[in-house]
């Protein structure tokens, strides 16, 4: 039986990891291949996936603690007899709201570098303390310093639906970051991570030599758990747990290609074994609600999330001034990649989609208020219990009662209801939330979608279209001559063909015609 150990849950210290007897899956052959490669280094990924813990296990290794790394991949591969000076930059506490706030807190933590490192400062501005700071601890200590630095966007992320303010913060940032460019002969290693990518000329002014590791597959599981990991190091914390549950919940995160392993966020498993009840940890953790409101005011349609299709080079596109919808909901961990292509040379295409079941009832969950839905457990208890009893007409009613709920306001102040879209993202996302097996056949036109929801041991058909006001039955026609519900069939389940029209003058349910193909 394997043995059980401290779960080491938000803890950021390599140390504290380490020598409390907690759980840890060894990262440092990454490590070792990052640093071999040298140079200046950028990581993204979504808050909560470890990243502070990998600056602080690189701090440890160029520090030289060998003792710390007994028992890891690295041990022997590495010369622990040099030992270099670390600089190590956080910007993950405290919200700096003001050019001037940012200017004091980048002070004192190169106050405390200097201090720590037994450094002198005397320049007076903050690019001449920095890149004193760098500079003397490579000549007090004899060898090129390394550079961490941790959420070097979160000043600015805080900002962001503030534009002038996020402006000036970037500046501060950016005043602070172009000293990296002529540092390189006082520099062994540099790497900044956060949760966005803001473009090299807003942030980093010249530093061109910065390389983005992002979505390099040697790299794609850096931060995060592996099914290998969670069957070998956690293997002491499955059993009671249904592991094929614990993959549906909370696998699924891709940087690299198909081929490369897709990861778990260490959040959501620590606290699934320590509290042993499957819950959107990760979601909870912050509430999107600046991400719902964007969402809401592009009119995003929502069964379109599970497929989007974008270019490699719009991934990494974030700014104060543009922040492309894939980009935002990929860099904060809420879309991954599905599938990459190279159609032609040089040109990647990424499909996009839900990491898994955790993020997209949670997210469709949050999206419902934006769509004119009021945030009601009971309504999602009620299409629980329906289903529950396959009870048909209970379902027509319900959905009546949901889109007559929606108040007439809502349509007139709301930019989303111009959409045709928006009535099947008010059924889909309905469905969503409540954490069902749903796919999506044709998420590519707007107005109409082909929805199949799989739920105890009944297959649902859907087929939406929008009418000016009288139902005309081509919903249901078209499920039954386009085969929708052929794929199903070998299933020996009852699958239940349900074609919906919406009346765009009533802004209701005119037709909900259901025809049941019995178990074969």
């Amino acid at each position: 039986m394997p043995q059980k150990r401290n779960l080491p849950i938000g803890i950021q210290a390599f140390e504290k990891i380490r020598r409390g007897d907690h759980y840890y899956v060894d990262k440092t052959p990454h490590l070792l291949r990052l640093v071999s490669e040298g140079g200046y280094f950028f990581l993204s990924r979504p808050r909560r996936f470890g990243k502070s813990l990998l600056l602080d296990t690189l701090k440890c290794l160029f520090e030289g603690r060998q003792d710390l790394f007994e028992g890891l991949f690295i041990l022997e591969q590495w010369d622990w007899q040099v030992r270099h000076p670390v600089i190590r930059l956080s910007f993950a506490d405290g919200v700096l709201t003001t050019r001037e706030a940012l200017d004091v807190h980048i002070d004192e933590l190169l106050r405390a570098e200097a201090s720590r490192l037994e450094v002198a400062l005397t320049n007076t501005s903050i690019p001449g303390r920095f890149r004193e700071l760098i500079q003397q601890a490579h000549a007090v200590h004899g060898q090129r310093a390394v550079v961490l630095i941790d959420e070097y966007d979160k000043p600015i992320l805080d900002n962001i639906t503030e534009p002038e303010r996020a402006r000036a913060v970037r500046e501060g940032l950016k005043n602070l970051y172009s000293v990296l460019k002529d540092a390189d002969p006082h520099l062994r290693f540099c790497l900044l991570t956060g949760v966005s990518k803001f473009s090299t000329v807003s942030l980093f002014s010249g530093l061109n030599n910065l390389n983005d590791i992002t979505l390099d597959e040697p790299y794609a599981d850096i931060c995060g758990y592996t099914d290998e990991d969670v069957d070998t190091v956690f293997a002491a914390e499955l059993p009671g747990l249904d592991r094929a549950e614990i993959r549906d919940w909370y696998n699924g995160y891709r940087w690299g290609g198909t081929d490369t392993a897709s990861v778990y966020n260490p959040f959501d498993l620590l606290l699934l074994f320590q509290k042993r009840r499957f819950a959107p940890y990760w979601f909870e953790s912050a509430t999107p609600t600046f991400l719902v409101d964007l969402l809401s005011e592009r009119g995003v349609f929502t069964p379109r999330l599970d497929a989007m299709q974008t270019e490699a080079e719009l991934l990494g596109r974030f700014d104060v001034d543009g922040i492309a919808t894939e980009a935002l909901l990929f860099q904060t961990g809420y879309l991954t990649v599905h599938a990459v292509e190279e159609p032609m040379t040089g040109y990647w295409l990424y499909t996009l989609g839900y990491p898994n079941r955790e993020v997209e009832s949670s997210l469709n969950q949050a999206l419902l208020p934006a769509l004119g839905v009021p945030e009601s457990p009971r309504q999602r208890l009620s299409l629980f219990r329906i289903l529950q009893a396959h009870d048909l007409d209970a379902l027509e009613v319900h959905f009546k009662a949901l889109f007559a709920s929606l108040p007439h306001d809502w349509y007139r102040n709301n930019p989303i209801a111009r959409y045709e879209g928006h009535y099947a993202s008010v059924f889909y996302s309905h469905f969503a939330a409540l954490g069902l097996r749903i796919s999506v056949e044709d998420s590519s036109h707007m107005g109409k979608v082909d929805m199949a929801v799989a739920f105890g041991g009944h297959v649902y058909v859907f087929e939406f279209k929008v009418v000016e006001q009288v139902p005309q039955g081509r919903a249901l026609q078209q499920i039954k001559d386009k085969g929708y519900a052929d794929k199903y069939r070998g299933r020996g389940q009852p699958i239940h063909l349900i074609g919906v029209e919406f009346s765009r003058e009533q802004r209701q349910v005119v037709a909900f015609e259901v025809e049941t193909v019995p178990a074969t």
